[in-house]
C-alpha cells in the first residue's frame, strides 16, 4: 500500500516497495481490542458471557439481602460472575502480555482481584460485569463498521461463465486469468476487470465508482488489441452489475488483481495509516499509564501516612486504577477514522487512513490539474466562424479533411462538424499530409486545403491582418484556433476547447461555501486557455504553461501561502505535486494502479462532484475525533480526584468510565448515517 509518509521536511515521500512491507506490521493500535473471538467461540459468546456475569451478580447480590440463605451461596453466584466477566479479560490480558505489553485488561484483572481480597466480591463482580459488557458492546459496535468495509468483497461474483476453446463452461471467478473471455448474462455480476468485445448496454458501476446513474457500454473498436487505449465506455470492473444485454468481456486482469481486489485491500489496510490524532494518543499513553501505576502503588501505601486501615488505602488504589483506566481515549480515534474511511468507500471515495481523512478537513487551498479533471479532457468543436461562403460549406470541407487523419483536434472538429451537418453529404478529400505542429494539407477537387494554426500560413506568408485579428479573438477566449483555407481563400476558422466538466461549477461553489479560501488551477496549457476556463468555472487563480517540475513549485509556494493544501489530478502526470501536496486526491482512480497508489484519497468515479462530500465527511470525523477526546479525558479528568478522595467508589467509577467508552464508540459510529 502506498506509505504517504512524511520526510524530516514535512512532505509526503513517494511510495516504495518497502512501504508495503512497512504496514504489514502497523496494524496495531486499538489497544488489543479489535479483534474477533473465534476458535471454539461464536461471535456472540462474548456477549452471551457478559449477560451470565450480571445475571450471577444480580442473583448473587439478591440472595444476600434475604434472610435465611447461607453467605456461601452468594459467594458462589459472585465466583461464577467472577469467571463469565473475567474469562475474555483474561484471555485478552495473557495475549497482551507476551507481547510484553499490560493494557487496560490487565489493570481490571488486577482491580477485582484486589476488591475480591478485601471482601468486596460483589464490587469486584460489578466491575467485571460492567467491563465484559461494555467490552462486548465495543467489539459489537466496531465490527460494525468492519464490516460495512468487509462488505466489499460480497460485491465480487463468485462464478463467471467463460468461453475457451470453443466452449462455455462456469468456473470459479478467482480462477480467471488475463486473457479469458467471460459472459456476462443481463443482470449479473460482472466476474473480473476487462473491456467489452461484444455487446453493448448499460452497466451499474455504483459498487465501484459510486455513480448513481448506469453507464453505456460498447464493444472496443474491431482489431483494436492494445487494451490501455480502451475508452471508459469500452471498460468494465469485477463487481459491477450489468444491465439487461448480454456482454462478452475480454478479462485483463486477473480475479486477485482487479480494481476491485485493490480497493478491498487498500481500504482495508487504511486503518493501519495512524492519524496526528491518534499519533498524539499513543503518546499520551506511554507516559500516562505509568505515571497511573505509580500513583496507585504510593496510594496503596496512603495508610502510612494517613490513620486508616491498609484495606481502605488499597480500595481506594484499586478505584483510581479503574478511573484512570484510558480504555475511552484508545478507541476514541480508531473509531471514528474506521467509521469515516468505510463511510466514504460505500460513496465510492478511498480514504488511505487516519492521516488524510483528517487533513482534508483541515484544507483551506486546493489545487488542480486541468485535463481531465476540471475539464471533460477531450476537445469540442465549440466555434466556427465563416470567412467565404456559409458555415455548411466550411463544416463540410474541414470534415472532409480532417476525417482522414487521427490526431484528436481532427476527430473533434469531424464528430462536432457532422452533429450540425446531420446527412448533408462531404466532397472527397485525398492526399492527406501531416504538418507536424501546424496542421494538415489535401486535396478536394485537385484544390490545396490546407488546415492549421496560425504558425502554418505565417510560414507560407498568407495570413491577412483581418484573419490573424479572429484567429487572436478566438484564441483570447481560450479557444484552440483552426484556420481552413482552400486555394487562396480562406473559407473561415473553428474553435476548439476542452470544456469543463458540467459538475465543475457548482463542485466549485459548494467548495466556496464549505470555506474553501484558494482554488487554483496548474497546466501545461497557454495561460489564456487556463484563464478562460478559471474564470467559467470560478476558480480564485490561474497558473499556465507549466511544466511537471513548475507544477511541484506551484503546490510547494502555495503551501508556504495557506498552509495544507491538496493537489487534485489524475495521479499519473501529477504525481510529483500530489507527492508534495498534504493530501493528493487521484480522479477517476477505478482501473488505474497508478492513481491508487499514488493518491491519499482516490475518487473511484470520474466525478468531481464527490469532493465536497469528501471534504465534509472529513470535517465531521475531526468534530467526532474532538468529542471523542473531550468525553474521554474529561473523564478521567473528573473521575481520578473523585475517587483519590472517596467521594467515587469502584461501582460508580465503572459505571462512569464504561459509559463514556460506549458513548465514545457510538459517536464515531455517526459517520456511518453521514450524509451528503
Amino acid at each position: 500500500m502506498n506509505s504517504n509518509r512524511t520526510n524530516k521536511s514535512g512532505e509526503k515521500e513517494m511510495p516504495t516497495d518497502h512501504d508495503h512491507e512497512e504496514h504489514d506490521h502497523d496494524h496495531n493500535h486499538d489497544h488489543g481490542h479489535t479483534h474477533e473471538h473465534g476458535g471454539i467461540f461464536g461471535p456472540n459468546t462474548e456477549l452471551i458471557f457478559a449477560g451470565l456475569c450480571a445475571l450471577s451478580l444480580a442473583i448473587g447480590f439478591g440472595l444476600s439481602v434475604v434472610g435465611g440463605i447461607p453467605a456461601w451461596v452468594s459467594l458462589a453466584l459472585y465466583g461464577l460472575a467472577y469467571f463469565f466477566g473475567g474469562f475474555f479479560t483474561a484471555k485478552e490480558a495473557v495475549e497482551a502480555i507476551r507481547q510484553g505489553k499490560f493494557e487496560i485488561d490487565f489493570l481490571m484483572l488486577v482491580a477485582a482481584a484486589g476488591a475480591g481480597a478485601l471482601g468486596e466480591w460483589a464490587e469486584g463482580a460489578l466491575l467485571l460485569a460492567l467491563f465484559s459488557i461494555g467490552h462486548a458492546l465495543e467489539h459489537y459496535a466496531m465490527n460494525r463498521a468492519r464490516k460495512s468495509i468487509a462488505a466489499l468483497a460480497d460485491l465480487s461474483a463468485k462464478t463467471a461463465t467463460v468461453r475457451r476453446n470453443g466452449t462455455t463452461t462456469e468456473v470459479d471467478a478467482g480462477t480467471l486469468q488475463a486473457g479469458d473471455v467471460i459472459v456476462v448474462k443481463p443482470n449479473s455480476k460482472i466476474a473480473a476487470d476487462g473491456v467489452v468485445i461484444n455487446g453493448t448496454g448499460s452497466v451499474n458501476q455504483a459498487p465501484i465508482t459510486g455513480e448513481s446513474v448506469p453507464v453505456d457500454k460498447q464493444p472496443v473498436p474491431e482489431g483494436q488489441t492494445d487494451w490501455n487505449k480502451a475508452k471508459p465506455e469500452n471498460r468494465v470492473f469485477a463487481g459491477t452489475i450489468n444491465g439487461t444485454s448480454v456482454l462478452e468481456v475480454y478479462v485483463t486482469k486477473a480475479a486477485g488483481d482487479s480494481t476491485l481486489s485493490r480497493l478491498i485491500k487498500l481500504v482495508n489496510e487504511a486503518e493501519s495509516q495512524q492519524s496526528p490524532t491518534q499519533q498524539f494518543t499513543d503518546r499520551f499513553e506511554k507516559w500516562f499509564v505509568p505515571a497511573v501505576l505509580i500513583l496507585v502503588v504510593a496510594l496503596c501505601f496512603a495508610f502510612l501516612v494517613i490513620d486508616e486501615p491498609f484495606s481502605v488505602s488499597f480500595y481506594r488504589a484499586m478505584s483510581v486504577l479503574v478511573a484512570a483506566s484510558p480504555c475511552a481515549l484508545a478507541i476514541a480515534t480508531p473509531s471514528a477514522v474506521l467509521s469515516g474511511v468505510a463511510r466514504a468507500a460505500r460513496d465510492g471515495v478511498l480514504i488511505k487512513g487516519g492521516r488524510p481523512l483528517e487533513d482534508l478537513g483541515e484544507l483551506t487551498a486546493l489545487a488542480f490539474d486541468k485535463t481531465g479533471t476540471l475539464t471533460q479532457g477531450k476537445p469540442t468543436l465549440q466555434k466556427v466562424v465563416p470567412l467565404s461562403g456559409d458555415e455548411t460549406t466550411l463544416l463540410a470541407l474541414a470534415a472532409a479533411v480532417e476525417g482522414l487523419s487521427d490526431h484528436p483536434l481532427a476527430a473533434a472538429i469531424v464528430k462536432g462538424s457532422m452533429e450540425r451537418l446531420g446527412n448533408h453529404p462531404l466532397p472527397e478529400a485525398v492526399n492527406l499530409k501531416a504538418l507536424t505542429g501546424r496542421g494538415v494539407q489535401a486535396e478536394v477537387n485537385n484544390e490545396p486545403v490546407f488546415i492549421g494554426n496560425k504558425a502554418l500560413f505565417d510560414e507560407q506568408q498568407t495570413l491577412t491582418g483581418e484573419v490573424r485579428q479572429k484567429a487572436d479573438a478566438l484564441e483570447a477566449g481560450g479557444y484552440t484556433a483552426m484556420i481552413v483555407r482552400k486555394g487562396d481563400v480562406f473559407v473561415g476558422m473553428l474553435g476548439v476547447m476542452d470544456t469543463p466538466r458540467p459538475e465543475a461549477k457548482a463542485t466549485l461553489t459548494a467548495l466556496k461555501q464549505a470555506g474553501i479560501r484558494r482554488m487554483v488551477m496548474l497546466t501545461g496549457d497557454n495561460q489564456r486557455v487556463a484563464t478562460a476556463i478559471a474564470t467559467e468555472v470560478g476558480l480564485t487563480d490561474a497558473f499556465g504553461d507549466l511544466l511537471p517540475e513548475a507544477k511541484v513549485q506551484a503546490v510547494n509556494q502555495l503551501r508556504q501561502q495557506e498552509g495544507k493544501v491538496a493537489m487534485i489530478g489524475d495521479g499519473v502526470n501529477d504525481a510529483p505535486a500530489m507527492a508534495k501536496s498534504t493530501v493528493g486526491i487521484a480522479m477517476g482512480a477505478a482501473g488505474s494502479d497508478v492513481a491508487l497508489e499514488t493518491a491519499d484519497i482516490a475518487l473511484m468515479g470520474d466525478q468531481l462532484d464527490k469532493l465536497p462530500f469528501a471534504i465534509g465527511l472529513s470535517r465531521s470525523a475531526r468534530q467526532i475525533i474532538k468529542q471523542n477526546l473531550i468525553i474521554s479525558l474529561g473523564m478521567v479528568v473528573i473521575l481520578i480526584p473523585l475517587t483519590i478522595l472517596g467521594i467515587a467508589r469502584i461501582g460508580p467509577a465503572v459505571i462512569a468510565h464504561e459509559g463514556s467508552t460506549l458513548v465514545v464508540v457510538f459517536n464515531a459510529l455517526r459517520l456511518l448515517a453521514y450524509k451528503k
